[in-house]
């Protein structure tokens, strides 16, 4: 079936349904006051239907002026359109039930109040701009969708739903009444230095039109900022029309002029964690031609100047296979990588280069393929490379996307920074084999024996490294804890040392009881962690490696979300002299809010790139399992009651509530 056959058949069920649709509010329109809760429902259900797509939208919009006199609203809350409170607005969407489509058709009614489409007594065309330029703001979350744990697990037509009514009203209105919390947005996430700046982009592109007509001076600048890095920060880049005509002023520029380019990029990129496609376009020029001034294009320290020159042959062969315009984020990743100095570590060079000329199985092949490598002619292996370089680069800036594979992520992490020739060994393997194999309790297990994992469907938004290994990962963790099942015990008590590396402690504890699943001795569980974790209660011993532990995760009102993985990187006392645990998540965006005024911060905490930090008490509240070394650990009875009962009073009102407790 051709594109264009699909487009006329989904025009003609659209049609049907509009018939369908109009026909049912004329039938409730029609209805006598006291019968017209008979004809709402069949109203809603069609209004489902048509919210799918944005021509349902449409069509949605255009009877909008109607839904009042019909009777949509009638003896229900949103009744009068004068008393609907935007910080309740995004609530209602993200419920299953009827409320998030009656939900949707009041935003529609506001909608089309605000264009002067519909005239409303009880609220002007300016108060309905007011209220729903408060409700695009409150709810960037819908806007602009997070690839976090909350929308992993919520991801309900309901919410697609919501979804696509935020991207209505953003083509609908302007944003200039938002731009500094879409501003603010993007200084949040830009902070973490992601791999994978899709999301952040795309506010950066929805924005760009109408960054002249901001009036705040300072949001303005810092838009205009993100823009410039995302797209031509520098004097010969911004005028020119393609990044043909860049390469051919490069060409012809002088020497100072060159290495003014290339500072200006090293620091834009230092700046904001973004990379111009120019950038790349001028790193390649220069590693032909004038590598001498690559540490300033990439603004690196001693050690990564030290770095490159000891390996100037591996980095010349890097760039021209992985670095292009496509893959421009890589950029980032190559900087931080050489200032990391993990080129020094034996094996890892040569392990790097392996990667150049591997053959690669046809089914990776298939899924690390898009059509824009295709265009700009790097080949999959350019492609896995410079998703390498990205790894070993930003070690905390893997997200595990859309996909419930939080282990595996959090181990890409962890070998990224503890275990990197075994990463790389992985690494080869899945791509050339499509298969990787672990031992677990003397036993190898392959991944390409396997059926399937935690997660369903693997889906593809996420950086090379993880699109080759992830599915891999998911298997060989899944079969190992269903190894573990008759055991008595969580799981992961075994699991984790023999699937992330022998630095994992062996000490282990859970605060649910796998039989009975109640909450058992949590007192002890906050006790152990402080005898072992905070350096007041465990002799001062230091983590020397990241420590994975598991969380419950909740939403804004402390209800839970379901189970998470983490892990802690560090804990150290925040220029406040209070202790904070700095931790990584894998979930692409650490910067939620947990409920009780629990919200992990990503910056202002001397937090390094890609870590979120809460004080200790407060991340605490939300673990239900860690591993301990039993040869470094305080004793227990030292740590104060009134310590224990702070955390278990927060973990008894949030997560606490779905469980009952000994």
């Amino acid at each position: 079936m051709t594109n264009q056959t699909k487009r006329k058949r989904m025009s003609k069920l659209t049609a049907a349904l509009k018939n369908r649709f109009e026909n049912a509010l004329n039938r409730l329109d029609e209805a006598k006051s006291f019968a017209k809760s008979m004809y709402q429902t069949e109203v809603f259900q069609l209004a489902i239907e048509l919210s799918r797509s944005d021509d349902g939208l449409s069509i949605l919009y255009g009877n909008a002026h109607r839904f009042d006199q019909a009777g949509v609203f009638q003896e229900g809350p949103w009744e009068d359109p004068a008393k609907m409170q935007p910080p309740l607005a995004g609530g209602s969407l993200k419920l299953k039930g009827v409320q998030s489509i009656i939900e949707l058709l009041s935003e529609m009614r506001m909608l089309a109040i605000a264009k002067g489409d519909y005239i409303h007594e009880g609220v002007t065309a300016e108060e309905a701009h007011v209220f729903l330029n408060e409700v695009l703001a409150l709810n960037l979350d819908l806007l602009f969708p997070p690839e976090n744990e909350e929308n992993r697990i919520q991801l309900d037509d309901h919410m697609i739903r919501a979804q696509h009514l935020f991207r209505y009203l953003g083509q609908e209105l302007s944003f200039k009444a938002i731009a500094d919390k879409i501003a603010q947005e993007i200084d949040r996430l830009t902070v973490q230095r992601p791999i994978m700046t899709g999301r952040i982009l795309n506010m950066i592109a929805m924005f760009e039109p109408l960054m002249e007509s901001v009036e705040d001076e300072r949001t303005a600048e810092a838009l205009k900022k993100y823009s410039r890095a995302a797209n031509a920060p520098t004097p010969l880049s911004k005028d020119a029309s393609s990044q043909r005509e860049y390469r051919l002023r490069i060409k012809d520029a002088y020497s100072d002029e060159l290495e003014a380019e290339a500072k200006i990029f090293a620091g834009s990129m230092k700046d904001t964690g973004l990379v111009s496609p120019h950038h790349a376009v001028l790193l390649r020029f220069l590693n032909r031609k004038n590598p001498d001034l690559i540490p300033a294009a990439l603004d690196l320290t001693e050690t990564g100047t030290a770095s490159f020159n000891a390996n100037r042959e591996l980095i010349h062969d890097m760039i021209q296979l992985s670095i292009y315009p496509e893959t421009r984020q890589s950029i980032y990743g190559l900087a931080r990588m050489l200032d990391r100095g993990v080129l020094s570590q034996e094996h890892v060079a040569p392990a790097i280069r392996r990667l150049f000329e591997l053959p690669i199985h046809a089914q990776v092949k298939q899924i690390l393929s898009k059509p824009e490598y295709e265009r700009c002619g790097i080949s999959l292996n350019g492609v896995l490379v410079a998703g390498v370089i990205s790894v070993l680069g930003q070690p905390l800036g893997v997200g595990q996307g859309l996909n419930p594979t939080c282990q595996s992520a959090r181990a890409i992490s962890l070998w990224s920074q503890h275990g990197i020739g075994q990463l790389l060994e992985y690494i080869a393997r899945a791509a050339r084999d499509h298969d990787i194999d672990m031992t677990f309790e003397g036993e190898a297990i392959h991944s390409s024996l396997l059926a399937d994992g935690v997660a369903g469907e693997i889906h593809q938004e996420l950086d090379p490294v993880s699109i080759v290994l992830v599915s891999h990962l998911d298997k060989i963790y899944n079969e190992m804890m269903k190894r573990t099942l008759l055991r008595g015990e969580d799981g992961h008590k075994w699991v984790n040392p023999e699937f992330y590396g022998e630095w994992i402690p062996k000490g282990f504890i859970n605060v649910i009881d796998p039989l009975t699943l109640k909450v058992t001795n949590y007192s002890t569980f906050v006790r152990l962690f402080y005898a072992t974790h905070h350096p007041d209660y465990n002799e001062g011993y230091e983590l020397i490696y990241p420590n994975p532990v598991g969380i419950f995760t909740t939403n804004v009102h402390g209800t839970l979300l379901g189970l998470h993985a983490v892990s802690i990187q560090r804990i150290h006392k925040d220029q406040n002299a209070n202790y904070r645990i700095y931790f990584y998540n894998p979930n692409n965006d650490s910067g939620q809010n947990w409920g009780q005024g629990i919200s992990p911060s990503v910056t202002g905490f001397g937090e390094v790139e890609g870590e979120s930090s809460l004080p200790l008490h407060e991340f605490l509240s939300r673990m239900y399992a860690f591993h301990y070394n039993p040869y470094e650990q305080g004793d227990i009875y030292m740590v104060e009651d009134s310590l224990v009962e702070e955390v278990e009073t927060l973990a008894r009102e949030s997560w606490g509530k779905t469980y009952l407790w000994e």
